[in-house]
């Protein structure tokens, strides 16, 4: 589809703009109310688990070349209703002069230094991860069950996301945006890049803090 027929079609039925881009190009701009999945990562499970209507109307923000692809990984899961893909992608809707958004991303180290000021954070990895060990005084709030944690999280001051690398966290900030939460910041590098500040951490079953 062209930009415009693109636009059309998004404002005309009730589809899913599925930005598929790696999540450190999609963090730089993407068309607003879109959502990030990227191919990148394990694209299907985290389509089928959350896009509960495999009915739902789709539009594709894909790489250049990716959209066979694409259409035949979401069809595998059973998502069979594309309505079809933007011609040149992102860089096609940005020079055509619409709107678009950006993901605000910020460091570990920031992220340690907004800690002290008593920053709110969001750990969307697994229950499992999250019990290995997480940041102390820092609720779980899977990504699978994204839905269920909505009322926690702010429309009125900045909030932080972190999942273990960076591709959930994404996931979950552009949902996020795309419902209205626009102070939503990503945690760059997840929780790998976390381990390594002196951020207090904690498990589950010992509760006992380490740097």
């Amino acid at each position: 589809l062209s930009v415009n027929d693109f636009e059309l079609v998004a404002n005309e039925t009730d589809a899913l703009i599925l930005d598929v881009r790696h999540q450190s190009i999609f963090m730089k701009g993407f068309i607003p109310q879109s959502i990030f999945i990227g191919l990148g990562g394990t694209f299907a499970p985290w389509v089928g688990a959350l896009i509960k209507d495999i009915y739902q109307p789709i539009l594709l923000v894909v790489p250049e070349g990716k959209a066979e692809e694409t259409i035949t990984r979401l069809s595998r899961v059973g998502f069979d209703n594309v309505l079809g893909y933007l011609n040149g992608g992102f860089d096609a809707w940005k020079e055509s002069g619409k709107e678009i958004d950006t993901l605000e991303s910020v460091s570990a180290e920031v992220l340690e230094q907004k800690i002290q000021e008593d920053a709110l954070v969001f750990d969307v990895r697994k229950p499992g991860e999250y019990a290995s060990e997480h940041i102390e005084n820092v609720s779980s709030t899977p990504l699978d069950f994204l839905n269920d944690h909505i009322s926690e999280f702010p429309t009125n001051k900045d909030f932080y996301v972190h999942c273990a690398g960076g591709y959930r966290s994404v996931i979950a900030s552009s949902i996020l945006k795309a419902r209205g939460f626009n102070k939503v910041i990503d945690v760059a590098g997840g929780y790998g890049a976390i381990r390594e500040t002196g951020i207090k951490r904690t498990d589950v079953t010992s509760c006992s803090s380490s740097k």
